[in-house]
Order: structure tokens, then C-alpha cells, then sequence
């Protein structure tokens, strides 16, 4: 099918977001209000129109009524919440994300916080288990938060096990995980992956490795900044510990907004004033009903909101809600990620086509290696592209031609140096059309290079 038919079948509603243009990019162009092909919202999601009107409606609130706010909204009528309750209604459009119960999932400060919080409530090294296993190549934040919690518990890096993969690997395969929890369970106290792996885009088996290593007696937890948003999760019914999550990607909520987490019930629902699992706390995260009287007394809300520890930022959480109604309005996760699946394969199938296409990692010619894997399954809606031949030079290097060329004429992807480009078609504002033109482009480069040799 072309990508006018695609487009067709698989509709996508662009006017709901907030496109950069040629002029506002700063490219010279003679029709400067042209939309830009916009293939990076892995990186940074685009802004929905409506954003604008939820940020301006709680700026409106805090001149009008000040403190009282927190209490009194003066859109109340209009159904806008108080903020000492802001981020409540935001609950059921958020736990559809994760396959969660409403119970299991809460807004609250940013990932890396997030998740510093919740390893140091889960990881509980005892014995011969103390270590923690995660990625070779994660990103370098969870790897500082899991190397300095080692350290906090007056361990060292040798207390930490890497997952490398193989050589002439380009992703970590399940079955090489699973052998390695197996070979080393007796060590590991906690697990920490990527749902979806940044740089390669692979979309790990939450369901299977989670249920291996519980079975051995192991605590495991996910980074989802890159799988929220982008693929179908169950959370709850894979019986996951815990997760968190940004949501400035996928989710579309703007750079650095408020991060998500999630805490199975398990966890939470019979806890009491006098017997839960210790974690950072604050008052936030305390029972509701007895916020304001000031007790020195923890009594955990019976939810993932007891892990909260201070009031959310009202700007972030509408920003987040926006969003979120957009994809209740799509009809959803699972809806959004068929479409998604159909937007990869035909961004697969374009470039796969190509005669700069290198099936074998070891083809040092022109051309470019997709390392995502080729298994729809198996991934999300990114892929990433090796481009090769390497040279340490800029000005020579191809991956560094090929992005400026995009940049240049209003593509705009996401490089990851020396030589890698990922190009992330967004089910919810992306067309087959926009992935035409990308590859497109990335050939048309390609053959200026070679020309010019």
C-alpha cells in the first residue's frame, strides 16, 4: 500500500498537537509554516493544543484565588479539581497506560527520584543476595542510582551484575537473560531492566522475566520511560513489583514534568499505621484524612500514592491529564499500539528495501545496520539505525551528515553518538506519510554522499 492509502486505513488526528515549523526551527525555507516531519517522541513528545488552556485555567486559579485554590477551585463548576486533590482524576486515565489497578499507580516527582525511592523500599540484601542486576548499556542515570545504593548499604561495584550482549549480538535476547538469573540467582536481591531499551528501542519480555526471577526468589522492578505511552503493558497481571516512570516522551506532558510509578497492591493494601514496608515518606504520602493535623505518626494511604512524598506540581499534573485524555479519546493503548505496529513495519519495510540497507553486521560499506529487532514484538515504535562506515572526523562521519541533512530539511530524529540515528514514529500524532518522507530523506542523503566520493 502507498502511505496515502495507509494513512487512510489507520487515521491519525494531527491537529491535536502543536507541530514546529520550518520557520520556528529556524530553517530557510520559502514556505516557512511548512510543518516539520517530527520522528522524536522518544525524546520529547510534541505539546497538545489543549495543554496550553489546562496550564493557563490553574494559572488563572493561583491569581484569582491564591491559596485558597487548594481548596476552593474557581473552575469547580467548569469540573476542574481543587489542588490539594489535583492529581486523583488523573488516576484512571493513567492506570490504563500500565495494565493497573487505579490503587497501583501514582504521579510524583521525576523518574530518577522515583526510582531511587522505591529501590531503597525494595532492595534488601540478606545473605549471599546483594546484588543487582541490570543492563550493561542502561542509562547512565539508573546506573549512578543503583551503583550509589550499593555503596549506601556499604557494598561496591562488584555488588552490581551487568548484562552484556554477546558479540555479534545487537540486543539482549530473552532466553540469555533468563540463563544468567538462573546461573546467579543465589546472589541477586533485585532486578532492574528497561522495558523498552533506549538506545536499541528492544522491548523486553516484562511478563516472563519477572515471573523467572520471582520464582527465585527475586524482587524485580522496570525503568518504563521509553515503554509508557508506546506499547501495551500489564503491569498488574505480570505481577511486576514495581516500575517508573517520565512522561515528558511518549506521554507527551513537556520537558521535565511530573514521572509516574507504579507499586503492586501486594505491597500496599493491608498496610497500616503500624505495619508496612519502610520507604522514603512524606507527607503526601500519608492518610488524607489526618494530613493537616500534623501527627508524628506515618499512616500509609492504602495505594501507590503512600510512596508519594510531596504535594505534585499542579502545572505538571494538568499537563500529564491532557495528554492522557487524548489517548482515552484514541480508544486507548492497545488501539494506539496496532497502529503503532503498522507505522514500524512500514518504516522497516521502506528502509529494508533499500540497496543501503546492511543485512550483516559485519558489511562495513555505505549504508546503514537497523540494531532494533526486526520482530515487531520485540520491540516499540523506535528503531535505530547504524550508520557506517565510521570516521572520527564530523564532517566525514555519515551518521552526522545524514542527521544535519534531515535537520535541514525539517526531519527531525534523534542522534545518539558516534553513529547511530532513532527514528520513533508516535502512534498518536505520527502518519505514514511522515515516515515517507523521512526515509526518504535519509536515502536521498545516502546518495549524495556516495555521488560525492
Amino acid at each position: 500500500m502507498s502511505y496515502s492509502e495507509l494513512d487512510s486505513k489507520y487515521p491519525v488526528d494531527k491537529d491535536l498537537f502543536v507541530f514546529p515549523t520550518l520557520g520556528s526551527l529556524g530553517i530557510e525555507s520559502d514556505n516557512p509554516g511548512s510543518s516539520s516531519v517530527y520522528l522524536c517522541g522518544n525524546s520529547l513528545g510534541l505539546m497538545p493544543k489543549s495543554t496550553p488552556k489546562a496550564i493557563n485555567d490553574e494559572l488563572k486559579a493561583w491569581g484569582e484565588r491564591a491559596v485558597e485554590a487548594h481548596f476552593r477551585h474557581p473552575g469547580a463548576d467548569d469540573g476542574l479539581t481543587s489542588w490539594m486533590d489535583i492529581d486523583l482524576p488523573v488516576l484512571p486515565l493513567l492506570a490504563p497506560i500500565v495494565g493497573a489497578k487505579e490503587t497501583e499507580v501514582a504521579l510524583s516527582g521525576s523518574l530518577t527520584a522515583n526510582l531511587n525511592s522505591l529501590l531503597i523500599s525494595f532492595y534488601k540484601p540478606k545473605g549471599s543476595k546483594t546484588k543487582i542486576l541490570f543492563e550493561k548499556h542502561a542509562f547512565p542515570s539508573d546506573y549512578y542510582a543503583f551503583l550509589n545504593l550499593v555503596k549506601l548499604f556499604g557494598y561496591d561495584e562488584s555488588h552490581l551484575i551487568q548484562l552484556e550482549v554477546p558479540e555479534g549480538e545487537t540486543y539482549l535476547k530473552t532466553e540469555y537473560i533468563l540463563k544468567t538469573i538462573a546461573s546467579r540467582a543465589e546472589e541477586i536481591a533485585i532486578i532492574c531492566l528497561p522495558g523498552i531499551q533506549y538506545y536499541t528501542g528492544q522491548f523486553f519480555d516484562i511478563e516472563t522475566i519477572t515471573k523467572f526471577a520471582q520464582n527465585h526468589n527475586i524482587v524485580v522492578g522496570w525503568d518504563l520511560a521509553h515503554a509508557v505511552g508506546n506499547v501495551s503493558l500489564k503491569l498488574h497481571d505480570w505481577g511486576v513489583d514495581f516500575a517508573a516512570w517520565c512522561s515528558y516522551k511518549y506521554l507527551n506532558s513537556g520537558p521535565g514534568a511530573i514521572a509516574g510509578l507504579f507499586v503492586h497492591e501486594k505491597y500496599t493494601k493491608n498496610n497500616s499505621k503500624d505495619s508496612f514496608p519502610p520507604r522514603l515518606a512524606g507527607w503526601w504520602g500519608n492518610n488524607a484524612s489526618v494530613r493537616f493535623k500534623m501527627l508524628e505518626e506515618f499512616d500509609p494511604i492504602q495505594s501507590a500514592l503512600s510512596y508519594r512524598q510531596s504535594n505534585p506540581s499542579v502545572i505538571d499534573v494538568v499537563s500529564v491529564k491532557a495528554s492522557l485524555e487524548i489517548f482515552s479519546e484514541a480508544g486507548g493503548i492497545d488501539t494506539l499500539r496496532e497502529r503503532s505496529l503498522k507505522l514500524t513495519q512500514y518504516l522497516q519495510d521502506l528502509l529494508t528495501q533499500s540497496k543501503y540497507y546492511l543485512k550483516d553486521s559485519q558489511d562495513n560499506r555505505l549504508g546503514f545496520q537497523i540494531l532494533t529487532p526486526l520482530n515487531p514484538q520485540e520491540r516499540g515504535a523506535q528503531l535505530s539505525l547504524l550508520f557506517k562506515p565510521h570516521y572520527d572526523d564530523p564532517k566525514k562521519n555519515v551518521m552526522e551528515l545524514v542527521i544535519e541533512y534531515l535537520r535541514v530539511q525539517g526531519v527531525i530524529c534523534d542522534e545518539r553518538r558516534p553513529d547511530v540515528i532513532r527514528v520513533a514514529p508516535a502512534p498518536l500524532y505520527n502518519s505514514f506519510e511522515d515516515v515517507f518522507k523521512a526515509v526518504s530523506k535519509i536515502i536521498e542523503c545516502l546518495e549524495v554522499i556516495e555521488s560525492s566520493k
